[in-house]
């Protein structure tokens, strides 16, 4: 059976913030079509700068790529300014929920929607929305201010799911949540992902629940990719295991593309 294609890739890229700090190191990541991929380190590894390297949202920062390529579906994207690549089929939701509070939830879609839509096909995309949120659609008429942490956050990824992107960029939707709303967006993202056809790149913290629901994993440590493989292998790495899982496990190290010497990449 062939791979699936590829829809994103890293090439070898290197991301400077104020022309002086290298935050990103060399990363190349692949993401195929139709693939859920996630992005696992500790904070200030560098997770957060390789998703606006993806969608163009590193200029307000003062940080830029300057090595490398990121290529979208064959085509170079470094040229293009974020509301491109967002009509591109690339979007992300940033880390902090950041809803528009003095909107309902409703509003707060409508407020996403490109201005060529028809009202039908508006519609559809709200009812779609509100069929993979089903609190949303209770709370549809509250002000998004008033929204629990976690309805805010299912706001924030319906929101950015009525552009109807090919790619999905999550920053951290577990961040603050309770556990048992941890499992149900994590659920509707593989919802999303299977269901819907949306790839998605998932940067998180907490590996446990990322690696239950994807198909790939990437881990970094200082801006550089340490190991890679399928979620089962890096799941059942020992340093993994150890470092982010709280347990040990055993593994083919010949399955794991770039395997450290164990403890080396924890240096």
């Amino acid at each position: 059976m062939s791979p699936a294609p590829s829809l994103l890739a890293l090439n070898n890229i290197e991301v400077i913030y104020d022309r002086v700090f290298l935050a990103v190191k060399g990363v190349s990541i692949d993401v195929q079509k139709g693939c859920l991929v996630t992005l696992l380190g500790a904070n200030g590894a560098g997770k957060s700068t390789v998703l606006k390297a993806i969608s163009g949202l590193l200029a307000p920062e003062r940080g830029e790529v300057t090595r490398g390529d990121i290529t979208f579906s064959g085509a170079s994207m470094l040229a293009l300014d974020p509301p491109t690549r967002v009509r591109r089929g690339i979007v992300q939701v940033l880390e902090g929920r950041r809803v528009f509070g003095h909107l309902t939830p409703t509003e707060n879609l409508l407020a996403a929607v490109p201005r060529s839509r028809s009202r039908s096909h508006t519609k559809a995309l709200i009812d779609r929305t509100f069929g993979w949120f089903p609190r949303l659609a209770e709370r549809a008429k509250a002000k998004a201010g008033y929204l629990s942490g976690g309805e805010q956050q299912m706001l924030a990824i319906g929101r950015a799911l009525m552009t109807e992107p090919e790619l999905l960029l999550l920053d951290e939707p577990s961040l603050g949540l309770a556990p048992f709303l941890v499992d149900e967006i994590f659920d509707i993202i593989k919802r999303i992902n299977k269901d819907g056809g949306v790839s998605v790149l998932l940067v998180e913290q907490n590996a446990a629940a990322a690696l239950d629901v994807a198909d790939t994993a990437y881990l970094i440590e200082n801006g550089r990719v340490v190991m890679s493989g399928t979620a089962e292998v890096i799941r059942s790495n020992p340093d993994v295991a150890e470092s982010y899982l709280g347990g040990h496990g055993k593994v083919d190290y010949l399955a794991v593309k770039h395997y450290r010497r164990r403890k080396r990449w924890l240096a």
